[in-house]
């Protein structure tokens, strides 16, 4: 063997792994952190840095560049900042903060960025989208069209929902306004409709609720639920609803129609307004920074019908907010009022009578759902919420003790029946024929003979006869048919022989069975 061959033979093999471990050259530029505090972090070093560009510090806790300044710029950290210490090190990414969107993340539960919280398998993403997108334009919307059915009598008899709209629902603490939401995520069963609930500061205990009703009525199958709970940093809940509504829009520009849950936005504003004073942004109207509208607005904007051509899927939006002391003419509920289609407020006093769900009908209103309610139910409800309040004022003079004639002793008695249909349980979802029918029975007249305590056990005999002996007018009341005076006649016929059936015992006979199932009035 020559020289040269032994050389090649011996140095070859090393030369080649010096070549592989050998130092590569990396171009990037690196920040260093100047000041830490509870969300946010001062960074100096950068000379080209974009508005809302991802950063990365070390350990891998990320951040969005805010406020920028000549020599230093504000980071609002999506992590724990008791990791960084001054002088680390901080990155550009070049892009801005996206989420994974896609099929693989229904049935799961992520926090604010996409990642698994629910401790099963990675998230298999189709693609990423930015969390902040521009709202769809005008011309790229149609009219709202279809309705949302809750399930809820109130809502959906007096406030009513379309599928596009964006309702608002106020009320203050521990008044049910989450359970609404929650009940019309679980009456989507048979709806096609993909839901997907975004937790915004909440106790974990109370999302824990939430998830636990959802796998327990099989709807966590169709939702998505994305948290940023009251534990996480305030970037992370800031982020949240914005990453929530890119993942709906995945689905929306498909073709899919979505309903999203924002629970809640005055917890929203909070971080922010945290957020903001941190970054020393100038203060405003009670401390809240001068664009808290504006992140608001562009948040729920994007709530829309599409037209068929841009996909015709639909983003339903249902803001909860927060109020205090029942003012919703404070600072955010305010603003959130004047940005959606309509509020659905939820009433102390009435939370306090026991009237479950608190929902004050004369406080509340839908200015699109009415265009799209089923044409049976506007013929049935189409004057509930006039006379309803006729009912109330009535009842208010009555307590005086002034002496009333008999129509005022007529509608006082019917109103309080209309009243007591209008209460539900939580989770006990109504379909829109048995809906119509029990609200039909109660606006004729037919529990006027019933005490009050007792239409809840009469409105359930109505709806198991009209169930079992009218599934024709059951199918066409659902699908959109006039309740015409055929359909109207059989439909009081059938109830009023099933109340009477009830009220004697009978054991037998067609009548009999009406007035079973469900117990007797």
């Amino acid at each position: 063997m020559t020289p040269a061959d032994l050389h090649a033979a011996l140095f070859a093999p090393l030369e080649d792994a010096l070549r592989r471990v050998g130092p590569a050259l990396e171009v990037a530029e690196i920040a260093h952190v100047l000041s830490v505090g509870k969300g946010v972090a001062d960074v100096a070093g950068f000379t080209d840095l974009r508005a809302d560009e991802l950063l990365t510090f070390s350990g891998g806790v990320m951040g969005i560049a805010s406020s920028l300044g000549e020599d230093r710029a504000g980071v609002i950290v999506l992590g724990d900042t008791g990791r960084l210490r001054s002088g680390d090190a901080v990155r550009r990414t070049g892009r801005v903060v996206d989420v994974p969107v896609g099929a693989g993340l229904i049935g799961r539960v992520v926090d604010a960025l996409g990642r698994p919280l629910d401790g099963e398998a990675r998230i298999d993403a189709e693609e990423f989208l930015p969390v902040e997108r521009p709202a769809p334009p005008i011309m790229h919307r149609a009219s709202v069209q279809v309705p949302l059915q809750t399930g809820i009598k109130a809502v959906d008899a007096a406030i009513p929902i379309g599928r596009g709209q964006r309702e608002l629902i106020l009320g203050d603490r521990q008044t049910g306004k989450t359970a609404i939401a929650v009940d019309a995520i679980l009456n989507q069963r048979d709806s096609g409709v993909l839901s997907i609930y975004c937790a915004i500061g909440q106790r974990a205990s109370a999302v824990a609720r939430v998830i636990q009703s959802l796998r327990e009525a099989g709807a966590m199958e169709r939702t998505i639920v994305v948290v940023a709970s009251g534990e996480d940093a305030p970037g992370l809940q800031f982020v949240a609803p914005y990453a929530a509504t890119s993942m709906a829009e995945h689905f929306m520009a498909a073709g899919r129609d979505v309903l999203i849950v924002y629970d809640d936005l005055t917890r929203h504003a909070r971080a922010y307004r945290e957020l903001s004073l941190l970054l020393r942004r100038p203060p405003g109207r009670e401390a809240y920074p001068g664009d808290i509208f504006y992140i608001h607005a562009r948040l729920l904007e994007r709530a829309t019908q599409l037209r068929a051509e841009y996909g015709g899927g639909s983003l339903t939006a249902l803001p909860v907010v927060e109020t205090q002391a029942q003012n919703i003419s404070a600072y955010i509920p305010t603003n959130l009022i004047s940005i959606t289609d309509g509020q659905i407020y939820l009433s102390p006093r009435l939370f306090e009578k026991g009237h479950l769900p608190a929902i004050d009908i004369g406080t509340s209103v839908s200015r699109v759902g009415g265009k799209v309610q089923l044409p049976a139910f506007r013929a049935v409800a189409g004057n509930l919420r006039l006379m309803y309040a006729q009912f109330e004022e009535l009842e208010t003079f009555a307590r005086f003790g002034t002496q009333l004639d008999a129509e005022t002793r007529r509608k006082l008695t019917r109103g309080l029946r209309v009243r007591e249909i209008l209460k539900q349980r939580e989770h006990d979802h109504a379909l829109v024929p048995e809906q119509i029918a029990a609200l039909l029975a109660a606006t004729e007249g037919l529990f006027d003979e019933i005490e009050p305590d007792a239409v809840a056990e009469a409105e359930r005999t109505v709806r198991e006869a009209v169930r079992k002996h009218l599934p024709d007018v059951c199918d066409r009341i659902a699908e959109g048919a006039k309740l015409g005076e055929e359909d109207r006649a059989a439909l009081i016929g059938t109830m009023r022989d099933a109340l009477s059936a009830a009220r004697d015992g009978a054991p037998e006979g067609e009548g009999a069975e009406a007035g079973q199932g469900d117990g007797h009035a």
